[in-house]
């Protein structure tokens, strides 16, 4: 067997055992973190102090897979002193239906919804929020996805987390959850779940400190300063780009100590691919260098290749059923951190992994993405005040608050 194959092999031997060693230790530490987090949620059941008021902002686009359980999370927290502010930008948006029926079934929550079609930027969730950030009554702002399922204890957790000394914003994890449990569904949780979350606790455990769009928790002062949302509608990540401003001041970003969860939603293949590319191009476009380094989260794409370079030595099978195995357990690990089982993807792990890869390699060129039934060009570029006023004017008239 020629030499350089011999080398490519055991290059690619060696990144999936660093894969391995990455995945393994990134469960282990979510293990650890749940666990911090129930001893989170006892004190929190027991403590008696004074909360602060908080408003919660939700912007929304149609009625998505599970929207009702997930904006029903919000609306049962356990927080004595909340405001929610929903958002869209169309008067006939199906979500509106779905908050008329959670407010029937809360009456007690107050609630303000902004139906607005005003836009600013590229960033149409950032520009619905402009709209709605008239409405917000309390000095802590908690910026939450449409899709994200909360635990009751959740605002307790982000509230004392910003709390904490030097920290200026508040994130939370989030793992996947399939709406139906779809193969394909179970497929998109398993690149979040088993991929991505073991990466983001390794990330965090070596100091690195990034903002996870799910949640954005800062105080109307510190949002101000740094120039309002207007300083993010030019950015599709406006989560990579409001982590930059904070960390910009010197201020730290806290992980709460409460996992969420996002909905997969995806009916396709197709559709979960289109979605994953969106992300792979958004986070390629922002962080170059961390998005190639995350190809050492598919260790099973790096034995096949192995396997590849070198299908009659003994070795290369040996690593890829090894890497299975440790993926396979790796994957129960995070399956109970989570609270998310995903049984039907075990045995499609390496299937998992390629399709990333093929993700990655999509995703390395080009820099235009398809959003909400728009294409978007990712990379950045200067605020256009003219157009913004523009907008600004032409929808002027067209806005209405149900309080």
């Amino acid at each position: 067997m020629p030499l350089p194959l011999t080398v490519a092999a055991s290059v690619c031997a060696l990144v999936s055992a660093a894969g391995n060693l990455q995945a393994l230790t990134g469960a282990l530490l979510l293990a650890r973190f749940r666990r911090t987090e129930r001893r989170a949620d006892d004190a929190l059941r027991l403590s008696e102090r004074t909360w602060p008021a908080v408003t919660v902002m939700k912007p929304l686009h149609g009625n998505e897979p599970l929207l009702e359980d997930a904006l029903e999370s919000v609306f049962t927290q356990d927080y004595p002193d909340f405001q929610i502010v929903f958002g869209v930008q169309d008067a006939q948006d199906t979500a509106l239906a779905v908050i008329e029926r959670l407010r029937g079934r809360y009456p007690q929550v107050p609630v303000s919804v902004v139906v607005d079609p005003r836009e600013y930027g590229p960033n149409r969730k950032v520009g619905n929020l402009m709209n709605m950030y008239g409405e917000a009554c309390h000095d802590i702002i908690v910026i939450s996805d449409s899709d994200i399922h909360a635990s009751p204890r959740y605002l307790r957790h982000v509230v004392t987390g910003l709390e904490e000394q030097g920290a200026g914003l508040v994130t939370t994890l989030y793992a996947g959850r399939p709406a139906a449990g779809t193969l394909v569904q179970q497929l998109g949780a398993c690149q979040i779940n088993h991929n991505f979350l073991p990466g983001v606790m390794m990330s965090r455990f070596l100091g690195r400190q990034d903002c996870l769009g799910a949640t954005m928790a800062l105080r109307r002062q510190t949002l101000e300063e740094i120039g309002g949302l207007e300083a993010l509608v030019d950015h599709v990540a406006d989560d990579a780009e409001l982590g930059q401003l904070i960390r910009t001041r010197g201020e730290n970003i806290v992980i709460a100590p409460t996992l969420t969860h996002t909905t997969v939603g995806e009916h396709t293949l197709g559709e979960l691919l289109a979605h994953e590319l969106r992300w792979g191009r958004t986070v390629k476009n922002v962080a170059p260098v961390g998005y190639g380094l995350s190809s050492i989260q598919l260790p099973l794409f790096w034995a096949v290749t192995a396997v590849l370079f070198r299908p009659n030595a003994w070795w290369t099978w040996s690593l890829l059923l090894l890497t299975w195995l440790l993926r396979a357990i790796g994957s129960r690990i995070m399956d109970r951190a989570t609270d998310c089982p995903l049984p039907a993807v075990i045995p499609l792990l390496v299937i998992r992994d390629w399709l990333s890869a093929a993700i990655m390699v999509g995703s390395a060129r080009g820099s235009r993405v398809a959003w909400r039934g728009r294409t978007v060009h990712i990379a950045r570029r200067k605020r256009n005040s003219v157009s913004c006023a523009s907008s600004l004017q032409a929808g002027a008239t067209q806005r209405s608050v149900r309080s």
